[in-house]
């Protein structure tokens, strides 16, 4: 096997002069982070209870359903491009780096929103917030699995409630306070990342990667609150500096070779960011109190029930926090998409037939629909994308997958309140399809991955292991790891067994073998090997 220069453990002792150390520092950088993930919630429902309020209304002369999509859906625009810019951007000047100019060109943007002189400086901001939040998508840590990656999407639901009830306290207020406060608080936000940026630790992966290895076993030793050449220190630091080596010996990572090796694996990971949105959730989240305002609650009223509907929809997001390394992703998902699926066809039908109980039919029809969304399909596409992709190209999966979601979050902004004018109620049983049409796409080509380990997704897919271009040759076996070269564990293709033949690699095979199982075969032993079910043999 090949040989790759490794990289040496420096030599040195003490600790480093940084005040905050163990968990202390663990906890403040935690906490600091999560500013960030409470601001993407905080984005996303600050507008809809603006967008009724009769001063923002005026300010901008009653803007019509088009005018007010554009408006509000013009940040994903930013978004989307960013999104995709942000992941080599990170992979250069490290995610401190890429964090400050988020939340600097965030921070721009919510100023021009707050102190905007008419519409086009008002969508000019929008945009420019959304290039930060591109950034910030990707410093702000959605790459966490299972627990972690629950609790993260509650403290963007706090968020989002947030919002909901700063915009309700403040349509009280009688002039142009009422809603350009809400937008300025998001500044302060920004503003408090941008500058705990210059004394957050940088990733000590970056570190490494980039030569700057005392650097890195500085933060490893700051964050386990240990002296630098300790063991446990030492032991984190070369399994870091070996998944840097590894990574460089993959070769080339541009999206065109992630798409060649793992095409099924990039549709699946986008699908799920994609039915995020079809499913409806910026129907709700952009434009509840317009929904409400529909089923017959009007004015502050309909702001009221959003925020009552934000506080059910917070408390959803709790019970993943167990389920999700209990029951496993796919019941989750599957689970969701029904519960969405009916609740959305039951808002379109009490709107319809238009009757006294309708507005508090659709409060309730709405309340379980977020919860729904809170349990399965706001936290799990999340999740999903980093722990299917293979670590070499985890940052351009998931920006791949996050560019999805902003891509259909701006068609659901846009096109909701010219919808909501052109179809009326009819808009939540079409919702509601995609909603039937994500569970028939989760039942088919999603895996389970509860429990399974990041290293074995190849044998999940049925994908090829990476491996190195070079041939090599039984003297590859003789490499040690002495002097300046290691020998890294490349993964190789194996041998195939006697009898058993290859997996199915593909978004279409997998659908095959679900097929075939639909229609009276099952597996044996081998990924896409089937025989008849007992009874028809």
């Amino acid at each position: 096997m090949p040989t790759t220069p490794s990289i040496p453990v420096p030599h040195v002792h003490g600790k480093t002069s940084r005040k905050l150390k163990g968990r202390s520092l663990l906890y403040s950088v935690s906490a600091f982070i999560s500013i960030g993930v409470w601001l993407f919630g905080y984005d996303q429902g600050v507008m809809s209870g603006l967008i009724t309020g009769p001063y923002f209304k005026a300010y901008f002369n009653q803007p019509s359903s088009a005018t007010v999509g554009n408006m509000v859906a013009s940040l994903e625009i930013g978004a989307f491009i960013t999104s995709l810019l942000a992941a080599h951007f990170a992979d250069t000047r490290g995610r401190r780096m890429t964090l400050r100019m988020g939340a600097l060109i965030f921070t721009v943007g919510g100023a021009f929103q707050t102190f905007c002189g008419g519409l086009t400086s008002m969508v000019i901001g929008r945009v420019i917030s959304g290039f930060g939040v591109g950034f910030l998508s990707m410093v702000v840590p959605i790459y966490q699995r299972g627990l972690l990656g629950s609790v993260e999407f509650t403290g963007n639901i706090v968020g989002y409630s947030s919002s909901v009830w700063i915009g309700y306290a403040c349509s009280f207020l009688k002039n142009d306070f009422s809603w350009r406060l809400p937008l300025f608080i998001q500044c302060i936000g920004g503003a408090i990342l941008f500058f705990g940026s210059f004394v957050t630790p940088e990733s000590p992966r970056y570190l490494i990667d980039t030569d700057q290895e005392v650097e890195g076993l500085g933060v490893i030793a700051d964050f386990q609150g240990k002296e630098l050449d300790d063991e446990k220190v030492v032991e984190e630091y070369k399994e870091i500096r070996d998944a840097v080596l590894l990574d460089r010996a993959v070769g080339d990572r541009s999206y065109r070779a992630l798409w060649r090796r793992y095409r099924g694996r990039v549709l699946i990971a986008m699908s799920s960011q994609m039915f995020a949105q079809l499913n409806g959730i910026n129907v709700i989240s952009y434009y509840a109190p317009l929904v409400f305002e529909q089923a017959g609650w009007i004015g502050r009223d309909a702001i009221l029930m959003t925020g009552i509907n934000s506080l059910f929809y917070m408390a959803s997001s709790l019970p993943p926090w167990i389920l999700m390394d209990r029951a496993g992703r796919r019941p989750i998902l599957l689970t969701g998409a029904v519960a969405m699926a009916i609740a959305l066809t039951l808002t379109g039908w009490w709107i319809y037939i238009d009757q006294a109980y309708t507005p508090n039919a659709v409060v309730i029809c709405v309340i379980i629909y977020n919860a729904a969304f809170g349990m399965s399909w706001g936290p799990v596409p999340w999740l999903y994308p980093p722990e299917i992709m293979p670590l070499p190209f985890r940052a351009k999966g998931v920006s791949l997958s996050t560019a999805t979601n902003w891509l259909f979050n701006y068609w659901v902004g846009v096109s909701t309140p010219v919808f909501q004018d052109l179809i009326g109620w009819r808009l939540y049983p079409m919702h509601a399809f995609f909603c039937s049409l994500s569970f028939v796409t989760v039942y088919f080509l999603y895996p389970e991955t509860k429990g399974v380990l990041l290293e074995d997704m190849d044998q999940l897919f049925g994908d090829e292991p990476i491996e190195d271009d070079d041939d090599g040759d039984d003297d590859g076996d003789e490499a040690d790891d002495s002097g300046s070269e290691s020998s890294l564990p490349i993964a190789r293709k194996p041998s195939p067994s006697p009898g058993r033949r290859r997996a199915p690699s593909g978004i279409f095979a997998r659908l095959g073998d679900s097929l075939a199982g639909v229609f009276g075969q099952k597996r044996t032993g081998a990924r896409g090997e089937y025989n008849a079910v007992d009874g028809e043999q």
